[in-house]
C-alpha cells in the first residue's frame, strides 16, 4: 500500500505545480494585456495632438530663417574670423529684435556636447518644444554622425569649414563661412569640421525626440555625467521657461 500512497502524493504535487504554472502564465498574460491597453490609450490621446501640432508648426515658430541668415552674414562681414565677436553680434541683434527678446538666452554658458561620435562645445541661445538655437563648434576639429532627426536642422557656418558626405557620392559637400548646411528632417549624413569651426545651429520641428541622440553618447560612451546633468538642466530650464511664456 505504501507505494500507492507515494504515487498518489507525487501526482498531487505534479497537479499543484501544473496549476501554479498556469496561474503564473495567466498573470503574465494579464500584465502584458494591461500594458498594451495603457499604450493604446496613450497612443489614442497623443496621436491627435501630434497631428494637430504638425499641421500648425509655423504658428509656433518665433525665429525667421531669413533673419537668422542675415544676422549671421552681417556678423561675419563685421568681424571676420573673430568667432567670439560674431557670436556676441548675433545674440545682441536677436535680443534687440522686436518680439524675440523674451526667448533669447543671453547667459553665455558653454558645455561639452557629445553626439553621434562628434564632440564640441555648445551654448544654448533658445530651446523650446518646436525650436532650438545654439552655437556649436570646436577649435580643434571633430567628425561624426549627423543623427536622423524629427526636425529640420540649419547650420549657419560662422568660421571654419564644414564638410558632409552621403552614401553614393564621391565628393564631399563643402560649407564655408556664410553658407547654410540644411539637414532635412529624416535625412542622415556623415559630417566633419576638419579644423576649428563654429556654427549657429537652428532646428525647427519636434525637438524633444532629438534629445535622445544628444544624450546617448554621454550615457553609453563618455559617461561624463556632470556634463550630461548640466546639459539636461539648462535644456529643461529653457524649455520650461518658454512654456510658461506660452512658447510651444
Amino acid at each position: 500500500m505504501a507505494p500507492k500512497s507515494k504515487t498518489a502524493g507525487g501526482g498531487a504535487a505534479k497537479k499543484s505545480s501544473s496549476s501554479s504554472s498556469c496561474c503564473n502564465s495567466c498573470k503574465c498574460g494579464s500584465g502584458m494585456f494591461s500594458w498594451l491597453k495603457i499604450f493604446a490609450v496613450l497612443l489614442g490621446v497623443l496621436a491627435p495632438i501630434v497631428y494637430l501640432v504638425e499641421q500648425n508648426f509655423e504658428r509656433f515658430y518665433v525665429f525667421d530663417l531669413d533673419h537668422l541668415r542675415e544676422v549671421s552674414a552681417k556678423g561675419i562681414e563685421l568681424h571676420g574670423n573673430d568667432t567670439r565677436a560674431i557670436v556676441q553680434h548675433i545674440v545682441g541683434e536677436l535680443s534687440a529684435t522686436k518680439g524675440l527678446a523674451p526667448y533669447v538666452n543671453r547667459d553665455e554658458q558653454w558645455v561639452f556636447n557629445n553626439a553621434g561620435g562628434a564632440m564640441g562645445g555648445m551654448y544654448i541661445i533658445h530651446a523650446s518644444i518646436t525650436e532650438y538655437l545654439i552655437i556649436f563648434g570646436t577649435a580643434v576639429g571633430t567628425e561624426g554622425h549627423s543623427g536622423r532627426h524629427t526636425a529640420d536642422d540649419y547650420f549657419h557656418i560662422l568660421t571654419g569649414t564644414q564638410t558632409a558626405y552621403v552614401p553614393g557620392e564621391y565628393t564631399p559637400e563643402v560649407y564655408p563661412p556664410g553658407s547654410i548646411h540644411h539637414l532635412r528632417r529624416g535625412d542622415v549624413k556623415q559630417y566633419k569640421m576638419p579644423e576649428g569651426c563654429f556654427a549657429l545651429e537652428y532646428a525647427r520641428g519636434w525637438i524633444p525626440p532629438m534629445l535622445f541622440f544628444g544624450f546617448a553618447d554621454g550615457l553609453s560612451s563618455t559617461l561624463d555625467f556632470p556634463t550630461l546633468w548640466r546639459t539636461a538642466w539648462w535644456t529643461a530650464k529653457q524649455m520650461g521657461a518658454n512654456l510658461v511664456k506660452g512658447k510651444f
